[in-house]
């Protein structure tokens, strides 16, 4: 296993976790989790790179080792602000490769949009958006959310590692004990008596009160100047369970302008860790090519 060493930075008033594997002075690349994950998730990806690579993967703000924001709910232009200063600290005016997963998948891919000239390549794994929301369900949703300012948010705990392990493994019985293992030493946190919880802030859970709007999605990816590379599973059905139709993904994948898709089967939502060689040679084949 490659070994990973933390750096802690300031970012916009929080103190920012960022993990990092391999040689300083090597092409970096940036790693960006998905939702209720951590950087070290991309560990097995990481493992099965043969190029001489710098990455660096930060902690989003309320999660892993990075600092609780404190606020009533975490807003999505934050991810891209968080970035953006990230990318000031450690890549200068380089310009860099983003790989995301999920959520990161979709930050990277927007952020390639509201600075195009900040980014060379895309990597989004299994990142296609969310579906429209409509109008008339914004009542519904808000009044959701002030309910839940009422309640304490709170994550399920577990007796022990153990148990959360096993509970990975039942959500995705892909993913083999060894890790599982793995995962729980990052994505668990003591909750007091020896149980664990998740290792993030609970506030998390709540709904967000800002409706997502596909066609603002769209208008940033339109606006895409980098190769850009969507790895997913062949099997599309967490993106129709989330209500993202064939066509509205067709739709998404037709604004940018230098498009790549690749399938992986065998594998669910979370590729890096079903399918991680194969995923590693596909972001390689894909980064190392010449081709503009």
């Amino acid at each position: 296993m490659i070994p990973s060493r933390s750096r802690f930075v300031g970012i916009r008033g929080l103190r920012y976790h960022l993990r990092e594997w391999g040689r300083e002075g090597a092409p970096k690349l940036f790693m960006l989790h998905g939702w209720m994950d951590v950087s070290a998730s991309f560990q097995f990806i990481v493992n099965a790179l043969q190029a001489d690579w710098h990455v660096i993967a930060p902690d989003w703000r309320g999660f892993g080792q990075t600092e609780w924001a404190g606020s009533d709910a975490y807003w999505y232009p934050d991810y891209l602000a968080d970035l953006d200063a990230i990318l000031r600290i450690v890549a200068s005016d380089e310009s860099v490769n983003l790989i995301g997963h999920s959520l990161g998948g979709n930050v990277a891919c927007q952020y390639a949009g509201v600075r195009p000239s900040r980014v060379a390549k895309i990597v989004a794994l299994d990142a296609f958006g969310l579906a429209d929301s409509r109008p008339v369900d914004a009542p519904g949703r808000l009044e959701k959310w002030l309910l839940q300012l009422e309640a304490d948010s709170t994550f399920r705990g577990y007796p022990d590692r153990d148990t959360l392990a096993a509970r990975l493994q039942a959500d995705n019985p892909r993913l083999t004990p060894d890790k599982a293992a793995f995962l729980v030493r990052h994505l668990g946190e003591p909750n007091g008596d020896d149980a664990i919880r998740m290792a993030g802030d609970p506030a998390h859970r709540r709904v967000n009160p800002i409706s997502y709007r596909r066609a603002e999605a769209l208008a940033c990816w339109r606006r895409v100047t980098a190769p850009t590379l969507w790895v997913e599973p062949a099997d599309p059905a967490l993106r129709r369970r989330l209500g993202v139709s064939d066509e509205a993904h067709a739709e998404g994948k037709a604004c940018f302008r230098n498009f790549q898709e690749v399938e992986v089967s065998d594998s669910g939502h979370n590729l890096h860790h079903d399918q991680p060689e194969i995923v590693a040679r596909i972001i390689e084949t894909f980064l190392l090519s010449n081709k503009p």
